[in-house]
């Protein structure tokens, strides 16, 4: 609800009233054309409103003064500002409200911390999707507005500095275009008994995102193979490397010991989300490599999508950061799936 404490409103004459915010709508009807409103709550009345308002036959008008106060537009105009990093765009504002929208495919980031610190200031309001999601050019992702039509200065000099205590509150960073190297193992892939069904779903992922498959080695279910092919593959100069299959503890899946041989240094074998759970993040120097279970073959969302958005923004994730996704790590398998406009990962 919109509010204006009650001291401060006043009927004055309209010549009077200049510089004043009103505080009603003011309906304008041309019969047989037009109903609706001329002058919105909120505005400030200017001396060439004057006579328009006059022709509207008001004579009065409920306003209010803006002493020791920024109106709601000036306000949340000035904490959108304050909180926007890069990637963002912001509306004009309308009512009290700036929205924020993506102005390019990329990795939504909100410090959720100084969110709530920001929310916290009186008359201050400022609601975003969920962190780390993938948004797309000119998606809608957070607005802001203040309560009332008018704000404490102090009020606001308050959230502009925690917007900039914490900057940026909201971000959306951009991909890398990397070079994938893929490695896809099964002896009976390899021997070509059945056709490699992990392969095309693991392009078409990267080539959404922006990067691309620069070869793909098809192994057999051997230790020394996997590792050889991997150790190609960075020699060829892949700047990821996926490798689908044998993620699994049976005595012949032997995907997450061949990263470990080929050098890899593991972030974290198993994750806290279904479909997921024998995921492995590891690092050959500053290579990511990804060890990918067969779910992400089977499932339009999995823990890898959820982690591939992330590493192709540059961050750096930790073992803790992956203990934290089982809270809303349970995909639940609708009929459609609606992902990622759902609970999935957020």
């Amino acid at each position: 609800m919109r509010y204006y404490e009650k001291e401060k409103i006043k009927a004055l004459p309209v010549q009077d009233a200049v510089g004043k915010i009103l505080l009603h709508d003011i309906t304008e009807i041309v019969p047989d054309l037009f109903k609706g409103p001329s002058f919105r709550k909120g505005h400030v009345i200017t001396q060439a409103d004057v006579e328009k308002l006059l022709d509207l036959g008001k004579q009065n008008i409920y306003v209010a003064g803006l002493d020791g106060e920024i109106h709601e537009n000036d306000a949340a105009l000035r904490i959108a500002r304050a909180a926007m990093g890069k990637g963002l765009s912001i509306s004009d504002p309308r009512e009290g409200k700036v929205g924020f929208s993506a102005t390019s495919l990329g990795l939504l980031k909100i410090n959720v911390a100084a969110l709530e610190r920001l929310n916290s200031v009186q008359d201050v309001i400022f609601a975003t999707l969920h962190t780390n999601q993938m948004v797309e050019p000119e998606q809608e992702l957070a607005g802001t507005r203040v309560i009332p039509l008018s704000i404490d200065k102090k009020r606001v000099i308050e959230a502009e500095k925690i917007c900039n205590q914490y900057f940026p509150i909201i971000e959306v960073k951009p991909l890398a275009k990397l070079n994938v190297g893929l490695v896809i193992t099964g002896s009976e892939v390899f021997s070509g008994r059945i056709r490699d069904g992990f392969g095309p779903v693991v392009t078409e992922k990267f080539e959404a995102l922006g990067s691309r498959i620069t070869r793909k080695i098809i192994v057999s279910d051997e230790l020394s193979m996997t590792v050889a092919a991997i150790q190609e593959l960075l020699a060829d100069g892949a700047q990821m490397i996926a490798v689908t299959g044998g993620m699994s503890v049976d005595p012949d899946d032997l995907t997450p010991a061949a990263i470990r041989a080929a050098g890899g240094k593991v972030t974290s074998y198993g994750a806290p989300v279904l479909p997921g759970a024998m995921f492995m993040l590891a690092h050959i120097g500053d290579i990511p490599v990804v060890g990918l279970p067969g779910c992400v073959m089977y499932h339009r969302a999995s823990i890898f999508d959820l982690i591939l958005p992330r590493l192709l923004a540059g961050e750096t994730i930790q073992h803790s950061d992956i203990i934290k996704m089982g809270h809303g790590g349970f995909c639940a398998s609708c009929k459609v799936c609606r992902f990622p406009s759902c609970s999935f990962g957020k």
